[in-house]
């Protein structure tokens, strides 16, 4: 093991197994870089950050929601209740609730999905769709008024 110490209080080792782990004593942060290229980074607040070699990274915060963040653009948001929500390379985002319950968000609408399938969908003019489980199909206008309902 080969120890470095810096004027400014960082440190940094070099581990007989070829890990190096850099001490920030400003920010009271430490970094680790295994030999495979993997890199950890564990801050002061409890926030835990993994850099993959393939460019793949997961951060992990305080209150234990995980974010993976991909290469391509895409996250995923894993929250301590369950919920999951993805993020697309369009903007759109797929939220799914612990309840079975799905969102939709889209630039055009938001929907929701419920387990029973009633389908709820909100469009960016403010309208909104209705359709329920038994085949009844609701629609509002964006003040809310009712303009169709159908009964099956």
């Amino acid at each position: 093991t080969t120890t470095v110490t810096f004027f400014n209080g960082d440190v940094k080792q070099v581990l007989d197994d070829q890990r190096v782990i850099y001490y920030y004593a400003d920010a009271k942060t430490t970094h680790t870089t295994y030999p495979t290229g993997l890199e950890v980074l564990h801050f002061s607040n409890g926030q835990i950050e993994k850099h993959f070699p393939d460019g793949k990274k997961e951060i992990t915060f305080p209150d234990q929601t995980i974010k993976n963040v991909f290469t391509d653009g895409r996250e995923v948001n894993i929250f301590p209740d369950g919920t999951i929500v993805h993020m697309q390379q369009d903007g759109s985002k797929i939220i799914e609730f612990s309840n079975g319950q799905q969102e939709v968000h889209t630039a055009d609408f938001k929907r929701r999905e419920y387990p029973d399938g009633t389908i709820k969908t909100v469009y960016a003019d403010g309208h909104q769709e209705t359709q329920y489980a038994s085949g009844r199909l609701r629609v509002k206008n964006k003040n809310g008024d009712v303009v169709m309902d159908t009964h099956p």
